[in-house]
Order: C-alpha cells, then structure tokens, then sequence
C-alpha cells in the first residue's frame, strides 16, 4: 500500500505539487494524466525517492525497504534507456541492478518480453527501435 498525504514540492516561489492526498491499495495500478506541468513527473520522483518533498509524507507500507523498492516502477512517457545496447543486453543488465538471481534471469526477461510484445525486438540496438517500442522495453 502506498499513501501520499498532503505531498507538496516548492522550487523557490514555483509550486510544483500542493497538497496532494491519494491512497494506492495493494494490488492495484494507478495511472497520472494531467497537462504539462501538473506535477505529474515531481510526484513520482518524490514516491520514488529521487526527490525529496517540501512538506507531506510518502508512506509505502511493505515488509522489507528493499522489497518496496523492487515492488515500485515508474515509466515516463521517454524512458531513460541506454540506446547502444541492444534489448536483451539492457534488460539483463536491468534485472541485474534490480538484484534479479542469475539463475532466474534468462526466464524472467523471456517472460517480459513475451507480455510486452518484444520478443523479435530483442537483438535490435535501442536506437534504432519506434518510440512505443521504447516505452515497451522501459516497460518490461
């Protein structure tokens, strides 16, 4: 479970989130739309913990830190991924950062790719993929 409450981030006089409240049940999958500037990208970066809030706390209810960090994703609309790898080299470096047991990797990474639709992507440089493919790898 995760509860934002009263989540507010300040740059200087610039109010990028003012205090925002929502809940996130286990289990579920929430979506942010909203127009540029919303505070869309400051808010995920807060619950994430790229970013510190001005005032409000993110409260991710979860066993073990490491667990809710496995547990937690953010895709932004362009993923930040390394374009002169190919597909299968980034995810396994990927599930490698994520702590991914060796031995489970090649399985896994087949599974997400299959989900994702990726699969006969999965020897192409990055670079060289669409931008919806991109986002499918930032996905997976």
């Amino acid at each position: 479970m995760i509860e934002v409450s009263n989540l507010t981030k300040k740059y200087g006089d610039h109010i990028a989130v003012d205090h925002l409240s929502f809940r996130v049940e286990k289990g579920q999958i929430y979506g942010f739309l909203g127009p540029n500037g919303a505070g869309k990208s400051t808010t995920m970066n807060i619950i994430t913990g790229y970013l510190a809030a001005t005032e409000g706390t993110v409260t991710i209810v979860q066993k073990d830190p490491e667990e809710a960090k496995r547990a937690i994703g953010y895709l932004p609309e362009l993923p930040p991924l390394y374009v002169d790898m190919t597909v299968r080299e980034y995810l396994d470096f990927v599930a490698e950062l994520k702590k991914v047991a060796k031995k489970e990797r090649k399985q896994q990474i087949d599974e997400v790719m299959e989900m994702t639709q990726i699969t006969d992507m999965q020897q192409r440089l990055i670079r060289n993929l669409s931008k919806g493919y991109r986002q499918r790898v930032g996905l997976a």
